[in-house]
């Protein structure tokens, strides 16, 4: 047992020997390697000392080179506006009909490019090529607007207006080759005008060229049918009423619509949208301002000739307002413009209803004598002419009348404004309109016929007369609202009409009233027994004349002696008096109505008085009858 053990021991022991061995070894070698590390150290620092210079030498000489190369980049970046600028002067000088439209607007194209690069730049030696690229792009745009405006000549020469409006045919527009040449030459003239004035423009040239050009071919155009509108005013009779379509003005609203709607869509082929509505209307001013010359000139005319005349100026805001409402509508331009050169005509046709009606009142009071037959007088035809011509022009009278308010025809000034822009709704006759055109012929026609009253009974001495002339101008003023558009409006006035014809019946009847009295006779009921009466064709007149005392048959005599006078001076007179056919019948029916029942009740009783000699009777009932019938 002791033998194994210690045998285990010394090989344990040698083991840690060798081991101890080992280290030893290992601590020489970390020895060397330290040396070895500390002799690399000693090299890298050495070599660090040697090539640090010559790297920062090396990164130096990067950074120059790298300064070197930007500036031969800013150089070139310099002399490239200035060699651009050479390449393009060429071609732009040399003009579009040389090199080309579309390589002379490719060139434009990139002046105006390079100019806004150099503006962004903030380089000072870019502001003399700045300076000299808006000179070279000013020239460019200069010779791009006269090739703008030889285009735009070639198609304005003046038309026939009225070739296009009698066959109802649309004016001929830019052929479509020009606009859009036109189109291409406005859309780089615009670029290069921002890029010139750096935004700061209004207008451009080739918009002011169209507006000039083509307001010249449009008022060129028009310019006939103005001078057409003027002439046609002309009267060849002195007191002639207007008739309506008889002037031109109806003709040259047509024109300027047609104009204006073909004008508008060229606008709109050859201008960019925001530029529509402002190169429009500069188109339209020049002819919209000799159209307002000429409503100026005709609004001169109608106040020299107003009452005759003044249906004119009705026609006229009729035509006008709806043209400014259509093109409106077509256009969505010119309403403010046209309402505004209709101003001065409104004023006057305001005027003239309040004129209207003083004119009917003077008409009357101003006659010196009245037709002594009782025939009507010529101021009643005149004013029912005037209202039956009023009828044609409802929708400018309708505007006109709520203009100065129900009634306000009565004032001596038209206090309403006359600049408002006409809408759809202000030309609708509807029942507000048809009644204040009616209320203002109602008081029209009630001053006609007082002052008519009046007159008569200043200067017709008996009431008869004075019945006859009321019922004949009555007669003509209701024949006249019979047969015309009069009726319908006028409707609610039949009951003055009814209050002047019982009136002038009345007087009228006056006359026979004293005549009939001779028809009537006293009878006593306390003188012994009663004549004998009973019905017509029972009284025996001989009885009855025997039965009478000589006193009374000398009364019926003498009845019959006055009666007869008294007839035969009506019937002369009635037959002497102008009646119109209704007024005749009607006053004749209401005579044999209040005479033949009295006169055949007193020849019934007393025709016996002269035995049928006809001394005293000298109507028998049927001749009674018979004369009385011949009064119609």
């Amino acid at each position: 047992m002791v033998a194994p053990r210690k045998a285990a021991y010394a090989e344990e022991s040698a083991e840690v020997e060798v081991l101890l061995a080992n280290m030893e070894k290992l601590k020489g070698l970390t020895k060397k390697i330290q040396g070895s590390l500390n002799r690399l150290e000693m090299s890298g620092k050495n070599v660090k000392d040697a090539i640090g210079p010559i790297y920062g030498n090396t990164q130096r000489l990067q950074t120059i080179n790298s300064n070197v190369d930007r500036i031969i980049e800013a150089i070139d970046r310099i002399q490239e506006p200035l060699d651009q600028r050479n390449r393009e002067e060429r071609i732009i000088r040399a003009g579009p009909r040389k090199v080309g439209m579309a390589e002379f607007i490719a060139s434009l194209d990139r002046t105006t490019d390079a100019l806004r690069g150099l503006r962004h730049s903030n380089l000072r030696s870019n502001q003399q090529a700045i300076s000299e690229l808006n000179t070279l792009l000013r020239i460019g745009t200069k010779q791009l607007e006269d090739v703008f405006r030889e285009i735009l000549s070639e198609d304005a020469r003046p038309v026939e207006p009225l070739h296009y409006i009698t066959k109802q045919l649309p004016f001929p527009a830019l052929p479509q080759e020009s606009a859009s040449q036109l189109k291409i030459i406005n859309t780089h003239v615009s670029a290069s005008v921002a890029q010139i004035s750096q935004g700061d423009f209004r207008e451009t040239p080739t918009a002011r060229t169209y507006a000039e050009i083509r307001g010249d071919y449009i008022t060129t155009t028009l310019r006939n049918l103005a001078a057409a509108s003027m002439s046609t005013a002309r009267k060849t009779t002195a007191d002639a009423i207007y008739r309506r379509g008889t002037n031109g003005i109806g003709t040259y609203a047509q024109g300027m619509e047609g104009l204006y709607v073909t004008e508008h869509e060229n606008v709109r082929t050859v201008f960019a949208q925001d530029e529509w509505s402002r190169v429009f209307n500069a188109t339209c001013q020049s002819s919209l301002n000799e159209f307002s010359k000429t409503l100026r000139e005709l609004n001169t005319f109608i106040q020299h000739n107003l009452m005759t005349d003044c249906f004119l100026a009705y026609e006229i805001i009729e035509i006008v307002s709806t043209l400014s409402l259509r093109l409106e509508g077509r256009t969505g331009e010119l309403k403010r413009p046209i309402a505004d050169s209709l101003k001065l005509i409104r004023e006057t046709a305001m005027t003239s209803l309040v004129k209207l009606l003083e004119d009917t009142r003077t008409r009357v009071q101003s006659l010196v004598a009245l037709p002594m037959d009782g025939s009507p007088v010529p101021a009643t035809t005149e004013v029912m002419t005037r209202l039956q011509t009023m009828t044609s022009y409802l929708p400018s009278l309708s505007s006109i009348l709520a203009s100065l308010g129900d009634g306000g025809w009565s004032t001596a000034s038209a206090s309403a404004s006359s600049t408002s822009i006409p809408t759809i709704k202000s030309f609708d006759v509807g029942a507000d309109g048809r009644k204040l055109f009616a209320h203002y012929a109602s008081d029209t026609l009630n001053t006609l016929l007082q002052n008519i009253d009046a007159k008569s009974r200043m200067i017709h001495k008996t009431r008869p007369l004075q019945g006859v002339f009321i019922a004949n101008n009555v007669a003509v003023i209701n024949r006249m609202i019979r047969n015309s558009d009069l009726q319908p409006l006028l409707a609610g006035w039949t009951g003055k009409v009814d209050e002047y014809q019982k009136k002038s019946t009345d007087m009228y009847m006056d006359a026979w009233q004293e005549t009939s009295k001779y028809l009537l006779d006293v009878q006593y009921t306390n003188r012994g027994a009663r004549p004998p009466s009973g019905t017509t064709g029972s009284v025996d007149s001989a009885a009855l004349i025997k039965s009478l005392g000589s006193k009374d048959k000398d009364a019926i005599k003498e009845k019959f002696r006055n009666f007869n006078a008294s007839f035969e001076d009506l019937v002369a007179k009635h037959k002497s008096y102008r009646m119109e056919k209704e007024v005749k019948a009607q006053l004749t029916r209401d005579v044999q109505a209040f005479m033949e029942p009295l006169y055949s009740r007193f020849w019934d009783r007393y025709h016996e008085i002269d035995k049928g000699k006809g001394k005293y009777v000298k109507y028998s009932k049927d001749q009674f009858v018979a004369t009385l019938a011949g009064l119609a």
